[in-house]
């Protein structure tokens, strides 16, 4: 399993520092579409994942008092750097971790695929994603619960449909568009549900 998966999360990590190579300053400070995240926070975020083993992961919510935002917060606070140069330079060096949080593993590839793209599109960055890390993003996102941050309650009785590659997960009423869009509107982006048509879509816009 790990050695299918980190492949291409690394590749994922690899491809993020390319294109925060490419930026200035000021884009760095770049609303994402992470609410109230910038790009640099986003990218400091990513930093603070990479690092994260399972017994941090437990230590860091008890000291949060197990609120997850609290957590975030607090991880961003530590792995952002004094400037964007040197977050960046943590993100090299985290690149080929393979620490994980007591989770799924391909939960990393959610981690990589959404918050690429809540940094990639305000910065008009475009990537085209391998099929297999959107598929294994999307499969083990929509099978987890909202308590564990996952979108399971959410996609309950609709179908999500990908028509750039052969992917369907679930039963119901169809929600169609492209992988990355679907696995970003089950993630709370709804910047993505405009790219998406379906008797299902009702559902992910009432949400």
């Amino acid at each position: 399993m790990g050695s299918e998966v980190w492949p291409l999360v690394h590749a994922e990590r690899a491809a993020l520092i390319a294109d925060l190579e490419g930026i200035d300053a000021a884009q760095w400070e770049t609303p994402s579409l992470c609410d109230g995240w910038t790009v640099h926070d986003v990218a400091a975020h990513l930093v603070n994942t990479a690092r994260t083993t399972r017994l941090g992961f437990l230590l860091t919510m008890v000291g949060a008092g197990f609120d997850f935002d609290r957590q975030n917060a607090r991880g961003v606070a530590r792995a952002r750097g004094a400037t964007p140069e040197e977050t960046l330079e943590r993100l090299r060096e985290v690149a080929t971790l393979t620490k994980t949080p007591p989770a799924p593993l391909d939960t990393r590839l959610v981690e990589e695929v959404v918050h690429g793209e809540d940094v990639r599109r305000p910065l008009g960055i475009k990537r085209e994603y391998p099929s297999e890390a959107v598929a294994r993003a999307l499969r083990v996102h929509t099978g987890m619960s909202a308590s564990m941050g996952g979108a399971k309650e959410l996609t309950a009785g609709i179908r999500l449909a990908a028509t750039d590659t052969d992917l369907v997960v679930g039963d119901g009423p169809e929600v169609r568009g492209p992988a990355a869009s679907l696995l970003l509107a089950v993630s709370g982006r709804r910047v993505a549900l405009s790219e998406l048509d379906g008797p299902g879509l009702a559902r992910l816009e009432s949400a």
